[in-house]
């Protein structure tokens, strides 16, 4: 269970919050991009960037010398996931349905080469899952200049909207207007060849079992397959749908 804090208590909306550890998995686990909080030289920023998370922290990337991540103070990580429009009657009474999770914490730069490792394949496999494996990994170069923090995810906040219009009972149904759910549906397009790929280059694996595929004409090689949050890869050959 999720431990209230003064900051995570709910208190808009009661009914949205959700105290179960599962939900915080869960909304991590369907976002791809989260916002971070911070101060930099007392003016606030918002830095939109992926991440990875494990059990107990959620992990963000970026340039050694980007001043959002040299921050020492409490920052805020939030992470928004929408799943529909509420359209009413009125419009006052529009919304969205959605899933969201704020986190709290003091970032921990993760300087440890093991766990640095650790936590940038947690980051890249979350957002496609097989990359790390498949893709040349990061050389000492590269590690050197890249800062990895990790937030803990022990001060957390969970909200999730999934419902109808709250003026069905109300005198505006009687305005004979459609009212309802506008589900959204996030589709990954057909993936597109770097020009500049060999030819005859084969796509990664999807799994142990599967075969490399070459392109049909051998001259644009199929893109990497794209695991959408954990579910049916998407390829050339049949792209899914990710469901918020």
């Amino acid at each position: 269970m999720l431990s209230p804090t003064p900051r995570t208590r709910h208190r808009r909306m009661k009914d949205n919050g959700r105290a179960d550890r599962a939900d915080l998995t869960a909304v991590l686990a369907a976002g791809l991009v989260a916002h971070l909080g911070v101060l930099v030289d007392g003016h606030p920023m918002v830095v939109p960037t992926v991440y990875g998370f494990d059990e107990q922290r959620i992990f963000l990337h970026g340039s050694v010398a980007s001043r959002s991540l040299t921050v020492k103070n409490e920052v805020c990580v939030t992470v928004t996931v929408l799943d529909g429009l509420i359209l009413a009657r009125s419009v006052f009474e529009h919304g969205i349905n959605y899933r969201s999770a704020m986190i709290y914490g003091v970032p921990v730069p993760v300087t440890d080469p093991d766990d640095l490792l650790y936590g940038l394949r947690l980051l890249t496999e979350h957002v496609a899952p097989g990359q790390w494996d498949y893709a040349r990994p990061p050389s000492t170069k590269e590690l050197a200049a890249t800062t990895l923090l990790a937030v803990p995810l022990d001060e957390a906040s969970v909200k999730i909207s999934d419902g109808p219009p709250d003026d069905g009972d109300g005198p505006d149904a009687a305005l004979g207007l459609w009212a309802g759910r506008l589900p959204v549906a996030a589709t990954w397009g057909t993936p597109v060849a770097d020009p500049s790929c060999r030819p005859g280059s084969s796509r990664r694996r999807t799994s142990r079992t599967e075969p490399a595929v070459r392109s049909p004409d051998n001259a644009h090689p199929a893109a990497p397959a794209v695991r959408i949050c954990g579910r049916r890869p998407a390829t050339a050959e049949t792209v899914g749908i990710r469901r918020w």
